[in-house]
């Protein structure tokens, strides 16, 4: 018995318990022989056996356990594909890159024309993929890792192919017409040779597509849409040629055999059509990553040796210093080293207010400087700027499948061959119903069936609405990370706010000094207290340091200095030892009295977060702080409700400050004074209320609280967006961001049912009237072609939503 041992990532682990759990999942895979799971590095080691297990089965065992997992080593690669025609020809190529040795998962998107293999790159190479997809007959080329150039080749491609068809519908629609009139014709000598003539170019020229892909896709055992296309219309065709071959001499004619030239013809020059509109409402639908690239500008103002040069934007390089005039796009992301000036990031950001930068201040590549010169310096250029890793966001979430596609996948996995079988029970079984008419009703009746199977609705009913409403999302600040966060955002009955930074603006400031020790200045306080907080991230700290350097000169030198996450800080400043923290952490140390408790107790009833300072055994004072709320929190939080969902404020903040927050805003229920590691812990409670929970926070604080939550919606501002943790991110930080992105994600799931119930629904329908023989083979050609055009329509539609 072959053994193989690989290492997977696991992501999503909390504790020892969850490691135990991965490890047991993977032991319980059938073939495994052994799994142990390291939860400190966050890898899983697992022997098995490779003849029947594969690395995506243990991935899948992992992802049911509750979290994430991927190779160890392994590489994503995007591939882009041209040459598909169908839901068939996508399922086809994702099972042959799927079954070569090396691919770890892979998802072809049939709307985008993309396909993103992870695979083992010791295995198989990024070419032999290329070459895997171009032996079935197929195109496809690794993407461009320039981004734009691989956008531009890709809308050349699109833009041949949409010539293309339309070159052929004009042939086909210069032929099929006078094949039409010329059929309702009476019979004359010589007619039948004429329909051949004009009926032959359209079969093996027009069609030449469908019969090319056909041949192909039947060569390795696969069927796709082209091949019920070229069994329909070649069995009219072919029926028709033998009649026309051999009537005259056997008579068929004065027998009343009839010929069916003009509906081959007709079949495809409909078929032609809905793929000529298809592709163009496909180009509409992918409009929007188009878009984004364009934002950014084709030159950048660079200094170079004392003077000004104008250069390609594409040459930049970190380090670089560039002007942006009034008017001007900034060229990449970088950092304001002069100048003053407002900023609109509303187009990536879907933030309506300029935001004023100064020298300092962070400005992302493709915004418009609206008011006065920057000199910035270039930080991030090519792959790395915040808008080639939004478009990057995007593109990755296009590509995956929500859940809901899963069945319409099944579906259309077993839709081909099932419609061979049908078509051929259906000419069986008129033939026994009508031996007389056998020529005429068994084989139109199954050619009928054969053309008016659609499984191109049900490839396009899902990829074309994510397409659609991640680029409105990119419009207002959204960025959906995983498809699957559309069906969690759909089914929430739970939101719960952090308040740092989320609901408040996040940058508090200093109300109030209080000192309590005799002879001590405000001043001498708050100077002591920014000492020891200069050491600390954490945005009271930074108010703190801010308010010391104003008011009490220069800082003290600290030693010794220890964090006590969630609860203060602690050094030695001159030899004795200090402490800032708390109300609880000075609770703990034994340093409140009864005024102290007073004092504490009327700055939190006013809304005031309160840190306290002390030397040793003492208590020396209290410093005060405010965080405003956001201008939008409150309204956000009412939008909320209104839409049926429970509001939860979830804060490492004191009871009395959160509860003053909360009741500013709308808030009925608060849970206060939570460290962060313990926020996980209300997250899991929630939902083992029963509550479908979303999270929304600042996605690094907050990051395990995200993870744990059924949907983490991470607010960002500017370059943080690309190290977000959320499913969705919310590039501006507005708390209306929350409610844009769960009416955005309820629109988008909705127009996915509907779009999954009229492909489900035309077959349902259309396929027995065509047994039945209630359907012309040319209406049923006519009804395929719109089908998938109906479908692509009602998902452009979701570009007419509009959000506050």
């Amino acid at each position: 018995m072959a053994r193989r041992q690989t290492r997977l990532d696991i992501s999503g682990m909390h504790c020892a318990s969850c490691a135990h759990n991965v490890e047991t999942s993977l032991q319980r895979v059938p073939n495994v022989f052994a799994a142990a799971v390291n939860f400190a590095a966050e890898t899983a080691s697992v022997e098995f056996d490779p003849e029947h297990v594969s690395p995506q089965d243990l991935i899948q065992a992992v992802h049911d356990a509750g979290y994430e997992a991927r190779v160890s080593g392994g590489r994503q690669v995007r591939l882009r594909l041209s040459g598909m025609h169908c839901a068939g020809c996508a399922a086809g190529i994702e099972k042959a890159l799927r079954e070569t040795p090396g691919v770890l998962s892979v998802t072809v998107n049939y709307a985008a024309e993309t396909a993103e293999v992870e695979h083992d790159p010791h295995l198989v190479s990024p070419a032999e993929l290329v070459k895997v997809v171009e032996s079935r007959g197929y195109h496809a080329e690794l993407d461009s890792e320039s981004g734009h150039e691989g956008h531009s080749d890709r809308e050349m491609v699109n833009r041949r192919q949409v010539l293309y068809q339309r070159n052929m519908l004009l042939l086909g629609v210069g032929l099929t017409v006078p094949l039409m009139v010329l059929s309702m014709a009476g019979a004359w000598p010589g007619r039948d040779w004429l329909l051949l003539a004009l009926a032959t170019p359209v079969q093996f020229l027009v069609g030449w597509q469908y019969l090319r892909n056909s041949a192909v896709s039947l060569r390795h055992g696969a069927f796709n849409m082209d091949v019920l296309i070229a069994l329909g219309s070649l069995a009219a065709y072919l029926y028709s040629l033998a009649i026309v071959l051999t009537g005259p001499a056997a008579g068929h004619m004065a027998a009343g055999h009839a010929l069916y030239f003009e509906t081959g013809a007709m079949i495809i020059t409909l078929i032609t059509l809905g793929r000529w509109l298809e592709m163009r409402a496909r180009q509409a639908a992918s409009r929007a990553l188009r878009g984004l690239l364009e934002l950014a500008p084709p030159q950048a103002n660079v200094l170079r040796d004392g003077g000004e040069t104008t250069i390609p934007a594409e040459e930049l390089q970190v380090g670089d210093v560039f002007l942006v005039r009034p008017g001007e796009k900034v060229a990449t992301d970088g950092v304001v080293e002069a100048g003053e000036g407002a900023v609109d990031e509303s187009l990536l950001t879907g933030e309506s207010v300029p935001l004023y930068k100064r020298a300092g201040d962070a400005v992302i590549g493709a915004t418009l400087n609206q008011q006065g010169v920057l000199t910035v310096r270039a930080t991030s250029v090519g792959a790395a700027t915040v808008l080639r890793q939004i478009v990057e966001l995007m593109e990755q979430a296009q590509g995956q499948r929500p859940p809901i596609q899963r069945l319409a996948d099944r579906v259309a996995g077993v839709f081909v061959p099932a419609i061979l079988v049908l078509a051929a029970a259906v000419f069986v079984a008129w033939l026994l119903y009508d031996p007389a008419h056998w020529s005429s009703r068994a084989l139109l009746n199954a050619v009928s069936v054969l053309v008016i199977a659609c499984p191109c609705a049900l490839g396009l009913a899902t990829p074309t609405a994510i397409m659609v409403g991640s680029g409105l999302g990119s419009r207002h600040g959204i960025l959906l990370r995983e498809a699957a966060a559309l069906e969690r955002a759909g089914q929430l009955t739970c939101v719960v706010w952090d308040k740092t930074g989320t609901l408040t603006a996040g940058t508090p400031r200093v109300t109030e000094v209080a000192p309590l020790a005799a002879g001590l200045s405000e001043e001498e306080l708050l100077r002591l207290a920014g000492s020891l907080e200069a050491g600390s991230e954490h945005p009271l700290a930074r108010a703190m340091v801010a308010a010391a350097r104003e008011r009490g000169g220069e800082l003290a030198a600290v030693t010794g200095f220890s964090a006590l996450v969630g609860r203060g800080v602690e050094g030695t400043i001159a030899g004795e030892s200090y402490l800032v923290g708390s109300r609880g952490l000075l609770a703990e140390r034994g340093l409140l009295n009864a005024a102290a408790e007073a004092e504490i107790g009327r700055l939190q009833e006013a809304g005031r977060t309160v840190s306290g300072l002390a030397r040793g055994g003492e208590l020396l004072g209290l410093v005060a702080l405010a965080d405003e709320p956001k201008a939008s929190a409150g309204e956000a939080v009412q939008r909320l409700a209104a839409l049926g969902l429970r509001n939860v404020l979830l804060t490492g903040d004191n009871q009395r400050t959160a509860q003053a927050l909360a009741e500013s805003l709308g808030l009925t229920e608060v849970h206060a004074e939570v460290l962060p590691g313990e926020k996980v812990a209300v997250i899991r409670q929630l939902q083992e209320q029963g509550e479908v929970v979303a999270m929304v926070g600042d996605g690094v604080n907050d990051a395990p609280a995200l993870a744990q939550a059924d949907l983490g919606l991470a607010l960002g501002t500017g370059a943080d967006v690309a190290r977000e943790a959320g499913q969705i991110t919310l590039v501006s930080g507005d708390p209306l961001g929350v409610v844009r992105a769960l009416l955005l994600s309820r629109a988008t799931l909705r127009h996915i049912k509907q779009n999954l119930f009229w492909a489900f629904f035309y077959n349902v329908v259309a396929l027995p009237l065509a047994a039945l023989g209630l359907l012309n083979p040319m209406i049923a050609a006519a009804a395929m072609a719109c089908s998938s055009v109906t479908v692509v329509g009602n998902s452009l539609r979701l570009n007419r939503l509009r959000l506050p």
